[in-house]
């Protein structure tokens, strides 16, 4: 079993950065993929970023420029650091983890950009 502790969220105002993290414990071999996640109110959840254990990324393009992603193997922990934040960067963010053949969510972070 894996367990995912999300910290990092809270209340800022636009223009600010906030610093998300995931650590991830548990029984662990190997992660794959580490990732967040964010889904807004009615909306449906989607793809903020996600790092592979390369080292690879990917952004969605909504994010890209302002957000980074990162993560630290020794850690089991993954990072996204959020700058240049807009009022529509307000959800509750997901951290995701793929292990070879599971995958494991957090419990969520709130994030709450004010205009």
């Amino acid at each position: 079993q894996v367990q995912l502790v999300e910290s990092g969220g809270g209340l800022v105002q636009a223009g600010g950065s906030l610093r998300l993290s995931c650590a991830a414990s548990g029984t662990i071999f190997s992660i794959n993929v580490m990732g967040w996640y964010r889904q807004a109110p009615g909306k449906q959840r989607e793809l903020v970023a996600r790092i592979s254990s390369g080292g690879n990324t990917k952004y969605s393009d909504s994010v890209k420029g302002r957000f980074t992603i990162s993560r630290d193997n020794a850690k089991n922990t993954v990072y996204l650091q959020m700058n240049s934040l807009k009022p529509e960067d307000t959800a509750v963010y997901y951290c995701k983890v793929e292990l070879t053949t599971l995958v494991y969510w957090g419990q969520g972070t709130q994030v709450t950009v004010s205009s």
